[in-house]
């Protein structure tokens, strides 16, 4: 099926993706329970094409380098057994590909007439996940254990059902249960405000497969602006060195360096 890609219609697509996740972030700020959320605004919002790959997102930086390699990891895993009503959760840095442990994803698989389409994503900082250390953010941990509750890629609710048993789980391996699963539900809400706006951009717009068209011309424009910026770089070898702090009074500064 060939599509005709018109640049306005390109332009709506691209600004109603992008308020999709400007959406989701308003109801985060509206409905979460903790600080961290509601006033620091810990958390990044995204929506995934139906191969996992970002078309629009909002938040922080650092959240967002990691969305591609989870999102890439969930679809490997799970894309071919999922349902409609379906949500997932994971934290974990090395099976799952997060971040931190208090960094808690929750993805939503989005579908019209049981064909996926996409993925809603919001990625928030928890007020505690259990371990050694109030806000499980413990310096002086040596291990991953003592850091607090490690989440693969679990089914947080399969076909509109909530997993009674993973949520019980975490409550009771939480300091702050009523905050944590208060922020989960908002995370779950964002999504699925999400998964609605989604379904219907896409039926606005010609359907499923017009829109992965549309969606591919995005990819393709981005990068053809990434290439366009870095081609005007003068030819040569840059470098750049930064360090951090060590952890403890005898530890000297971990330097890095980094060279293109």
């Amino acid at each position: 099926m060939t599509v005709h890609i018109d640049p306005i219609t390109l332009e709506i697509i691209q600004n109603g993706l992008v308020s999709l996740t400007e959406e989701m972030t308003l109801t985060v700020l509206r409905t979460s329970y903790s600080l961290t959320l509601r006033e620091a605004q810990d958390f990044s919002m995204g929506v995934c094409d139906h191969l996992g790959q970002f078309v629009a997102q909002t938040g922080a930086p650092i959240h967002l380098g990691s969305f591609p390699r989870a999102m890439k990891s969930l679809v490997a895993r799970h894309g071919d057994t999922t349902c409609p009503g379906d949500v997932f959760i994971f934290n974990d840095p090395y099976g799952s590909e997060g971040m931190h442990l208090p960094d808690v994803f929750i993805v939503k698989p989005v579908f019209i007439e049981e064909r996926g389409v996409g993925y809603a994503v919001a990625m928030g900082h928890q007020a505690d996940m259990g371990g050694i250390a109030p806000g499980s953010m413990a310096v002086y941990a040596t291990e991953i254990y003592q850091e607090g509750l490690r989440i693969p890629m679990l089914k947080l609710y399969e076909a509109g059902e909530p997993n009674q048993t993973l949520i019980q789980m975490i409550e009771k391996n939480v300091r702050v249960p009523v905050l944590v699963i208060g922020d989960l539900n908002s995370q779950v809400a964002a999504c699925k405000l999400c998964e609605k706006g989604l379904i219907k951009l896409i039926q606005r717009y010609g359907g499923v497969d017009v829109f992965a068209a549309y969606v591919k011309e995005l990819h393709d424009y981005a990068e053809r602006m990434m290439r366009a910026e870095i081609t005007a770089f003068p030819n040569g070898t840059y470098e750049f060195e930064d360090f951090i702090d060590g952890m403890r009074e005898d530890q000297d500064a971990i330097r890095f360096k980094v060279s293109v």
